[in-house]
């Protein structure tokens, strides 16, 4: 069945759906790929249940037959996927006002050992041991709603190290032994090269990043702004004295007479106002990794602290290069990150991101290109059932910080 047949039993959404896809899409060399493509999204969005080809295909008005095609535009089909998500972003950033950049991990819970990037892995978030690929989701934040723009597969072990595994999988091999700190600084510094991309914060929750020094460092090195959660003992370096002494957040925070009390009214759940007391330390920090802390250029940090409001949690707290912006400002920017994990559950919900059962690399990319267009386009477009729905609360099996421990 030709491209051409499908896309004539696809109903479509009329001018909007040809619009987005003539931006989007332009990149595609063949008519017929942007046809398939134009399928594969339509599926994307309005067929229920499991997104793998086969299914999308049983449902109407889609003919059976169209499940081969749709299955080699995924992973067989040599189209590059980088530049249609640099015309998403670019779509994003026209469309809305972005003020963060931000990164969600996603772990796609996995039966078999076959499949691109899959592996046993510590799910610090349940203390599981889970088979799972590992994907990094990167966001554009605007307003209360995140847009996924961005993808990389975590690999580690044997996708490292097995070259044959490699072969098979069609793994580039500029993505051996690249860790979640290189995938996000390398993302970082492709979006900054991009002068249709805004230059807004980064929003990151590193409390469970086993090299939030490095990620820091590396986001310095590129003189972009953060705000970046970490976790108590998390070392900075004191540089107002004539040795620097390396310390941790919370033992700074600890000391009182170095901290300042701001207090942010917050409304509960049943309309009362609840005074929440917010902790900065008085001065500014340095960064401790190699090179950062003593480069004329490293960027002075701010520390935030907030206790918990009930006393049952630990604090929390903050890194921000963002020295002059209000206490509000700065924890208005971090909630960036939650609504990343609202919209990670959307998309593991309703755009597939979780059924790809393919075993290559660039077949994954695909599919996951795909479901990020479906996100921004039933957002962004006239698309029936386009208007953003309201915040879901974040799953519990993904973990939600950016992590870094060993696969």
């Amino acid at each position: 069945m030709s491209s051409s047949e499908v896309r004539a039993a696809v109903p479509g959404d009329g001018a909007c759906m040809q619009t987005f896809m003539d931006e989007i899409f332009r990149p595609f060399q063949r008519p017929e790929q942007r046809r398939w493509a134009q399928t594969y999204l339509w599926a994307l969005i309005h067929v229920s249940g499991k997104k793998t080809p086969r299914r999308m295909a049983l449902a109407k008005p889609l003919p059976s037959a169209a499940a081969h095609g749709l299955h080699q535009f995924i992973n067989a089909s040599p189209w590059e996927w980088a530049p249609v998500r640099r015309r998403l972003a670019r779509r994003v950033a026209a469309t809305t006002a972005p003020h963060a950049w931000t990164v969600a991990e996603l772990i796609i819970p996995k039966r078999g050992e076959h499949s691109v990037g899959v592996h046993r892995r510590l799910d610090t978030a349940t203390g599981r041991t889970v088979n799972c690929q590992r994907a990094l989701v990167f966001f554009l934040a605007s307003g209360s709603q995140c847009y996924p723009v961005g993808w990389s597969l975590v690999l580690g072990g044997t996708w490292d190290s097995d070259r044959e595994r490699r072969r098979r999988a069609r793994i580039p091999g500029s993505e051996a032994g690249r860790t979640p700190a290189d995938h996000v600084i390398g993302y970082a510094a492709e979006a900054a090269a991009q002068p249709q991309l805004p230059r807004v914060p980064w929003v990151l929750d590193l409390t469970r990043c086993d090299d939030a020094a490095g990620v820091l460092a590396g986001l310095a090195r590129q003189r972009a702004d953060v705000v970046c959660e970490v976790p108590p003992d998390h070392p900075v370096l004191l540089t107002g004295q004539h040795t620097p002494v390396v310390t941790s957040v919370s033992a700074l925070m600890e000391v009182r007479h170095a901290r300042q009390t701001h207090v942010l009214l917050r409304q509960t759940g049943d309309g009362r106002v609840r005074a929440v007391p917010v902790h900065t330390y008085a001065g500014t920090v340095a960064g401790t990794r190699t090179g950062i802390g003593d480069d004329v250029g490293a960027p002075p940090y701010r520390i935030l602290e907030r206790p918990d409001p009930d006393g049952r949690q630990p604090p929390r707290y903050w890194l921000t290069t963002l020295t002059d912006h209000r206490v509000e400002e700065v924890l208005r920017l971090a909630r960036s990150h939650t609504a990343a994990l609202s919209s990670v559950a959307t998309l593991r919900r309703r755009f597939g991101v979780l059924d790809f059962e393919g075993r290559s690399f660039p077949g994954w990319h695909h599919h996951m290109t795909m479901a990020s267009a479906a996100y921004v386009y039933q957002r962004l477009t006239c698309a029936p059932g386009g208007a953003a729905p309201p915040p879901e609360a974040p799953p519990r099996t993904p973990a939600a910080a950016l992590t870094g421990a060993p696969n």
